[in-house]
């Protein structure tokens, strides 16, 4: 365990962003996977933005890579638009 004070703080810090990452990430993955097994396109066309929305957050504060934000966006994008068709 750590003996200072400010590295003591550090472990709290980084305990509280893990816990919000891993929420956050569980909570994006759950959207992917509802709106994966979504059959309508009007359904999909409404909830893709708010999928696409959290992707970029996660990508932004690092908790995922940005290709791999992009390729879920990307495959989520064509999955909707074959619904359309």
């Amino acid at each position: 365990m750590a003996n200072h004070k400010a590295t003591k703080k550090d472990v709290r810090q980084a305990a509280k962003r893990r816990e919000r990452n891993r929420y956050q990430g569980k909570t994006t993955r759950n959207a992917v996977r509802d709106l994966r097994a979504l059959t309508t396109a009007k359904d999909a066309a409404e909830s893709i933005p708010t999928v696409i929305s959290q992707i970029d957050k996660l990508a932004k504060k690092g908790v995922i890579h940005k290709n791999k934000a992009a390729n879920l966006k990307s495959a989520l994008t064509k999955k909707v638009q074959a619904l359309a068709k």
